[in-house]
């Protein structure tokens, strides 16, 4: 299982996010840190290991309880194997399951008494109601007899598609968006290196509202303004950005750039330019070094960008795989059409009825 982050209150778990949005270098060490403090201790089963993070990148081991943890609860809807079911599986002796996250992101909320008696009841169970008209939000109410202030009467998990989301919806849970108008997180982005290069990059812009994807489009040069594009590639994941088209020519090095900065998926246009018609674009995109992977098109072939695009979304989002294959439904049957024309009409009347210039 990979490493969770969580906030507490008054020394209690409150926020529970998984996976941690650490650098990988701090989730490498606590779970060495955790895989030690295992190894030196007897039994079987689910043992959940609790450390701080210090301010100099320190992983401290605070404790191990040899059970079921409530940090673990997420994992009931956001992994393929709870740590109820496999702490079952492993004092029986049963071949262990898989314990991956099958929702990218996921946060548990515990619910904390908030007051006692009635008064305390009836603010759980707004914050219920709320959790019920929240996508992907699960409420798990542990029907305890008494409440107290800060006692856990029960969790709130929500999974999703990326922290960003999950966050956004805990904010709506705990009714921290209620100023201002709501602003729309974009799932894409469009850049290029010069205005130039708009007319081929509306393409791309042109698929991603057809498919009523949220996204930005912006100017980004890897030559002319290095430290905005590296600004622009390092915030790109952590503003909640899933893939990334850019645009560029002749030596094109922006989606390179780009790519070596973010871990997300970089789509390269090459641009055609009169020079060298766009063969140097698609080279300098396509000739990247091993370990900064990007993905490229045919030259000033934004469209196929954009779908390209649409296809990685969609791998994790099902309404959107349904619109895809609604699209590609109905390519094949635009072909058909033309197809059963051109055999009963023949070459020529098909080219004069069909084809008019």
């Amino acid at each position: 299982m990979k490493p969770l982050s969580g906030t507490f209150r008054d020394n209690i778990c409150h926020v529970v996010e998984a996976p941690a949005q650490i650098p990988e270098k701090m989730k490498k060490l606590a779970t060495s840190v955790a895989e030690k403090a295992i190894k030196s201790l007897e039994g079987a089963g689910v043992f959940a290991v609790e450390l701080f993070l210090t301010n100099d990148n320190q992983a401290l081991l605070n404790e191990v309880a040899p059970r079921p943890h409530n940090s673990g609860h997420h994992t009931i809807e956001a992994c393929y194997t709870s740590q109820y079911e496999q702490h079952l599986r492993a004092i029986l002796g049963l071949p262990l399951g898989d314990p991956a996250m099958k929702a990218p992101a996921a946060i548990m909320y515990n619910i904390l008494g908030e007051d006692e008696g009635d008064s305390g009841f009836v603010l759980a169970h707004q914050l219920i109601k709320r959790a019920l008209n929240i996508p992907g939000a699960s409420v798990h109410w542990y029907a305890k007899p008494e409440i107290r202030k800060q006692r856990k009467m029960g969790h709130i998990t929500i999974v999703g598609p990326s922290m960003f989301d999950v966050k956004a919806h805990l904010d709506r849970l705990l009714q921290r968006d209620t100023d201002g108008p709501k602003k729309v997180r974009p799932r894409a982005a469009v850049i290029m290196g010069s205005d130039s290069d708009l007319p081929i990059m509306k393409d791309a812009a042109a698929i991603l509202e057809k498919f009523n994807i949220p996204f930005e489009l912006t100017i980004v040069s890897a030559h002319r303004t290095p430290e905005r594009m590296y600004a622009y590639a390092l915030s790109a994941k952590e503003r909640g950005l899933e893939v990334i088209i850019a645009g560029a020519g002749g030596a094109a090095h922006l989606p390179g750039m780009v790519a070596s900065l973010t871990t997300l998926p970089v789509i390269g246009v090459p641009i055609w330019t009169k020079s060298l018609q766009g063969t140097d674009s698609l080279l300098s995109i396509v000739q990247m070094p091993k370990g900064i992977p990007v993905a490229t098109v045919a030259i000033g072939n934004a469209e196929n960008a954009g779908l390209l695009a649409v296809r990685m979304l969609a791998s994790r989002d099902t309404e959107l795989s349904d619109r895809v294959n609604e699209y590609q439904q109905n390519l094949e049957d635009s072909v058909l059409v033309k197809a059963r024309l051109l055999e009963e009409l023949g070459w020529d009347k098909y080219l004069e009825q069909c084809m008019k210039p």
